[in-house]
């Protein structure tokens, strides 16, 4: 079992948030690969999370594959946006972690490209950037980061990660306020306001 089947077989979503921060994403299309460092995430926590798209189990055309093994794609729409998330949870459990922020390691030129010039932390610093970015799409929909052209591979050890509301979520009575979301400290490639980046970007040295 590689180091990412060990990781989705944890059957703990928030632990599985956690350890996916420093993992490098990994997507091949038309014969470029883009990869980054994962630097933030979103747990969400199925039929009992207000915030959950499968919240009180709810099964959908758009929520099926929630309730598929750990390791497949869930994309949606938000905004106009494309947004990723991975199933964390044994088949029939619908929980899954948000990639909210992403470094960028390899093809940068073309990253910035695909996001219309933008440079620097905003190339990636947010659920919907990253994946124009890496040119995910809707197509990636239900794929599993062991068999397709989307995986994780081991990257960089968090120095320390910081747990915060997650973001964007009114109006869930107490699920608003659970501390969900998780980000590499002192990483410059986060969503909401500028964080004051460490010499390292927050990375643990080797």
């Amino acid at each position: 079992m590689t180091s990412v089947e060990q990781l989705f077989s944890l059957n703990d979503t928030i632990l599985i948030a956690r350890d996916l921060l420093g993992m490098k994403l990994v997507h091949e299309k038309d014969g470029i690969r883009y990869a980054g460092l994962i630097t933030e995430t979103e747990a969400y926590l199925g039929s009992y999370d207000r915030a959950a798209h499968s919240y009180k189990h709810l099964r959908t055309k758009r929520t099926e594959i929630m309730f598929q093994e750990a390791g497949f794609v869930y994309m949606y729409h938000m905004h106009q946006q494309v947004l990723l998330n991975f199933i964390t949870m044994q088949a029939g459990i619908p929980e899954a972690v948000l990639i909210r922020g992403l470094e960028p390691v390899e093809n940068m030129d073309q990253m910035i490209r695909n996001r219309k010039g933008k440079s620097g932390r905003e190339i990636t610093n947010g659920p919907g950037k990253l994946t124009k970015a890496l040119a995910l799409t809707m197509d990636d929909y239900g794929k599993s980061l062991f068999s397709s052209n989307i995986w994780l591979e081991s990257g960089k050890t968090p120095e320390n990660i910081l747990a915060t509301e997650r973001i964007g979520i009114p109006n869930k009575e107490l699920a608003t306020f659970y501390p969900l979301r998780f980000i590499v400290s002192g990483n410059p490639y986060v969503s909401g306001r500028k964080m004051s980046a460490h010499v390292r970007n927050g990375w643990a040295s080797s």
